[in-house]
């Protein structure tokens, strides 16, 4: 992918969308309208601290499980997948 003068594009869950340069992939995430991940007992989960401490934001980004996407910037390309 070529670099968007209107920001950075990347997939979620399969979706292509572009969120402002700078942007974290909890943010770019939230642009999306979708979930983060489920809990054991199947509960919806989502960021709660924004800096990287409770783990809720945990998502694949680019075939690498478990990242918090909180503290990861959107680049360009970049695959995100949910659990949500």
């Amino acid at each position: 992918m070529r670099p968007s003068p209107d920001g950075v594009r990347l997939v979620v869950d399969g979706r292509a969308l572009v969120v402002l340069e700078g942007s974290s992939v909890a943010a770019a995430i939230a642009a999306a309208g979708g979930g983060f991940r489920r809990s054991c007992s199947g509960q919806p989960r989502a960021p709660v601290c924004g800096i990287g401490v409770c783990f809720e934001c945990r998502v694949e980004i680019d075939g690498r499980p478990q990242q918090r996407a909180c503290m990861i910037r959107a680049r360009e390309g970049m695959e995100v997948v949910t659990d949500g």
